[in-house]
């Protein structure tokens, strides 16, 4: 039996990259790096959401994003926290934040020619910390276009999705669990605090056929086209 559908041993999100990787025999490796940084990025994040209440990060750090929302000072940590985690292994080539006017080039790593760019919202509902509502940091990655010779460019970035290599978001509320795809299934792991890592939790999410629930942003009701 496939030891990943053995649900008595614990499946850590590293191990299942890993073992992922070495089933498609065109991997090399770039990737399972890359998402092993957001993990670990992930990480941090969770430890000062966690904390939130008990430092000054909390509130409105004075400025506005590109999308016209109010900065957090935790979106700011946030934020600084994966651009400083996904130059770690030196798979990524630059980087598209929300909390950014323009896209960041990560400096390299010895000799590697990153293959990958990266967009995030670093901390997505943000504003939600002060009345202790779940946020989360959603993330895509692509490929490049660009000539790996040089820096990464715009076009790099301005890709349709079904280009993305992977996708995936981490949710920081009552537990921490981060959710991400390949393209080959969804899978989510859930944060153990007790030993510090993500753990296989939700293997081979699906959205069922029929739901018991219906969801609309009620709150742009006035703006539907309600004649379609």
């Amino acid at each position: 039996m496939d030891n990943l559908s053995n649900r008595n041993r614990i499946v850590t999100l590293d191990e299942f990259i890993l073992k992922r990787q070495k089933e498609y025999t065109s991997s090399t490796g770039e990737l399972t790096n890359l998402l092993r940084d957001i993990g670990v990025a992930a990480k941090i994040i969770n430890r000062e959401v966690n904390k939130a209440g008990l430092v000054n990060i909390l509130g409105v750090a004075g400025s506005e994003n590109e999308s016209g929302d109010m900065v957090q000072k935790l979106d700011i940590y946030a934020n600084d926290k994966l651009i400083e985690c996904l130059g770690n292994s030196g798979e990524c080539a630059a980087i598209a934040s929300e909390e950014m006017e323009s896209i960041i080039q990560v400096p390299p790593v010895a000799n590697k020619k990153p293959k990958y760019v990266v967009f995030f919202d670093p901390l997505d509902g943000s504003s939600n910390i002060d009345v202790n509502v779940s946020v989360g940091t959603i993330f895509s990655i692509y490929r490049r276009v660009s000539d790996l010779a040089g820096p990464a460019t715009l076009e790099d970035f301005l890709q349709p999705g079904n280009a993305l290599v992977a996708a995936g978001y981490v949710l920081y509320g009552t537990s921490t669990i981060l959710v991400y795809t390949t393209g080959h299934g969804v899978n989510g792991f859930t944060l153990d605090p007790s030993i510090g890592e993500f753990c296989l939790s939700h293997e081979n999410i699906k959205i069922p056929e029929d739901g018991a629930y219906y969801a609309v942003n009620q709150g742009y009701y006035l703006k539907f086209d309600l004649e379609r």
